[in-house]
């Protein structure tokens, strides 16, 4: 195996993009009713299978669906997002109980599970639907996430500047059956080991008082 070759299996491993398998189920998830008791925040952070594994985690989070969104093209197939030809990231919807776990405590679970500071880029998943985004479904979700990112800018908690986008919520494409829950259904793969599993022990370790 000459050291191209060698290179292109190795980061192929620790790659989301790596397993593309489709199928014809897709669709369009609608906005779910905002209230006292049940919101929906939108992130993107490089692979879903990391920021979904993350969140699932989260005490008050209720329901998650990881899928597509932000691009220019109906009812995108895995493939195509990982092609970058539709404009899309990889994104999770998240329902959460907003009496249980706050949105500003989201967003700084987000930020401190994944690099804020790499253009289209999470380790070894590069393109543009490895971006970092959030999806403010509310003006109020908008204000805090732009306080925030503010905030971390002012402390300098990051080395390099924040590239995170904060983008107006629209249509989210779930992703195909076998990305759901994709971490706890694949915990002996390798991006689950290697890539995944780190995330979820910084988790454990500093937002233990946040969990379920």
């Amino acid at each position: 195996m000459n050291y191209i070759v060698l290179v292109s299996t190795v980061l192929s491993f620790f790659s989301c993009g790596n397993k593309t398998q489709l199928t014809d189920k897709k669709m369009d998830v609608k906005k779910e009713i905002m209230n006292d008791s049940v919101q929906v925040a939108t992130f993107a952070g490089g692979c879903f299978w990391c920021t979904e594994a993350v969140f699932l985690e989260v005490k008050g989070v209720e329901k998650i669906v990881s899928g597509f969104t932000g691009g220019f093209v109906k009812n995108p197939a895995y493939r195509e997002v990982c092609n970058e030809t539709t404009g899309h990231a990889e994104g999770i919807q998240i329902t959460f109980n907003p009496k249980e776990v706050a949105y500003e405590d989201l967003l700084e679970i987000f930020f401190a599970t994944h690099d804020p500071t790499t253009l289209n880029k999470q380790g070894a998943d590069v393109g543009t639907q490895y971006r970092s985004a959030i999806f403010y479904h509310s003006q109020e979700q908008k204000t805090k996430a732009t306080a925030y990112i503010q905030l971390i800018e002012k402390e300098k908690l990051y080395a390099n500047p924040i590239v995170t986008q904060i983008e107006e919520a629209g249509v989210f494409y779930l992703a195909e059956d076998y990305h759901q829950n994709y971490y706890n259904q694949n915990k002996e793969q390798g991006y689950c080991q290697y890539v995944i599993a780190p995330k979820l022990d910084k988790l454990r370790k500093y937002y233990k008082s946040k969990l379920k």
